[in-house]
């Protein structure tokens, strides 16, 4: 079983657990569900921003401890004053030490797009994605089957949630449907961690001309972004560049210069 299998597996029984302590009806009571979204790919799409989605993660199953020091509302604001299109924040608890409750600090803090990043395998988390102030979602094709990933985006966008579809292969490609909004195209490869650039590039190729293309994990420069450009991406999923750092907010404030 690869670390993929294994994190869906803790998760699904996760989500029995949750469901047992608060009721989908308890999530749609929340404060944060009745309130309007704010579109990532509509601000991808005005060419007005970064296009860096920056990314909150305290640690991977690969890297183990990235930074456990950073204050999440700290970083966030930071994210956004120096020209984040958006904020990323891992609410997994196990395998990334995050929590649902760093996502609604961080909502507290800032008013860009914000997406829930964790392994969604079911309904119940979209609810839950909208009930602590996401704007966004992520599916991740390897976790699902077409019909599965059709439904999570379907019920995302009847919540007003934008829909972010991760891909890692070309046998992925027919988990595209007309609820995703976002096409994040991962230049690791979830089960050996390797990256891959260039095949990415080709990958891009294939994806439908009305879809927003993002380049997601080993962008380390700001010539790799101008790269990524240049083939029709619009977005930039970085997190560990930054999150390494002491201070990942003065990090991104660095790159952001660098790509001036």
């Amino acid at each position: 079983m690869n670390i993929l299998d294994k994190i869906v597996e803790a998760k699904k029984k996760l989500i029995c657990q949750r469901k047992e302590l608060i009721s989908m009806g308890d999530l749609e009571g929340s404060v944060y569900f009745k309130m309007e979204t704010v579109s990532l790919a509509g601000r991808l799409n005005s060419g007005k921003t970064s296009g860096i989605i920056a990314e909150f993660k305290r640690r991977s199953p690969s890297k183990g401890i990235i930074n456990d020091k950073a204050n999440i509302v700290d970083v966030a604001t930071e994210y956004e004053k120096f020209g984040a299109a958006g904020v990323s924040v891992l609410t997994d608890e196990e395998f990334f030490g995050g929590s649902n409750e760093d996502f609604v600090k961080a909502r507290k803090g800032v008013s860009i797009p914000l997406l829930r990043k964790d392994f969604i395998v079911d309904e119940y988390q979209v609810v839950e994605a909208k009930s602590i102030g996401a704007d966004v979602i992520l599916l991740i094709a390897a976790c699902l089957t077409t019909k599965q990933a059709a439904q999570l985006a379907g019920a995302a966008k009847k919540l007003g949630l934008d829909v972010l579809l991760e891909l890692h292969s070309e046998e992925e490609l027919d988990h595209i449907c007309s609820e995703i909004d976002i096409i994040g195209i991962n230049n690791r490869n979830l089960k050996t961690f390797e990256v891959n650039i260039e095949r990415s590039l080709r990958m891009a190729e294939k994806i439908p001309a009305d879809k927003i293309k993002i380049a997601e994990s080993g962008i380390h420069s700001a010539s790799t972004i101008r790269l990524f450009k240049e083939n029709g991406f619009k977005g930039f999923l970085i997190g560990e560049k930054f999150m390494k750092e002491a201070d990942p907010g003065k990090a991104f404030e660095n790159f952001i210069n660098q790509l001036k």
